[in-house]
């Protein structure tokens, strides 16, 4: 398996990573990693895709957010989405693409990385469950223990507030859980 930076050619395979991995919520998934992808730059976010013989069958993304702190908005990253082919699943590459995006935004000195997810996948990473460590999700609609944060070295310790999703998040209605009728 090869990691690497998703290239344009890999749009249409990562939208069927997405539409794939998350059955009947998979359309709108993809059309948020493409909505997403497309805020990103070179010194923002990141996007990551596995490669097995030549197809992709796993994909994550980083893109920027606002932490609104006290004393300034702050740049973080926002893991979301992350997606591996079904008949892929349990060989390690949701992780690999994880901690591959993890180190490489280390490395830029991003201070924080949130997310929504489930606490025993994502804790392994350092994740931690955010709300008892200063910071307020962007919705009452995520559940406390799935809004995540890890601190890397450039965090300092007045970095606390409200997570500010990026404006794709809110526009396809990706934000926390919703009631079923």
């Amino acid at each position: 398996m090869d990691l690497r930076e998703e290239r344009r050619s890999d749009r249409q395979s990562v939208r069927d990573v997405h539409l794939q991995a998350f059955g009947d919520h998979g359309p709108v998934v993809a059309d948020l990693a493409d909505a997403l992808r497309d805020t990103i730059t070179a010194e923002d976010g990141l996007s990551l895709v596995a490669e097995h013989d030549g197809q992709v069958v796993g994909h994550v993304l980083f893109t920027r957010s606002l932490l609104d702190a006290d004393r300034r908005l702050v740049d973080v990253q926002v893991l979301s989405p992350l997606g591996v082919m079904p008949e892929f699943h349990g060989r390690g590459i949701g992780s690999a693409l994880v901690r591959r995006g993890l180190a490489v935004l280390a490395e830029r000195a991003v201070p924080l990385v949130f997310l929504e997810g489930d606490p025993g996948y994502y804790s392994r990473f350092g994740f931690e469950p955010a709300g008892g460590l200063g910071f307020r999700k962007p919705s009452l609609r995520i559940p406390d223990g799935a809004f995540q944060v890890v601190r890397f070295s450039a965090h300092e310790p007045w970095m606390t507030g409200t997570l500010v999703y990026a404006e794709p998040f809110w526009r396809h209605d990706s934000v926390g859980l919703r009631t079923v009728d």
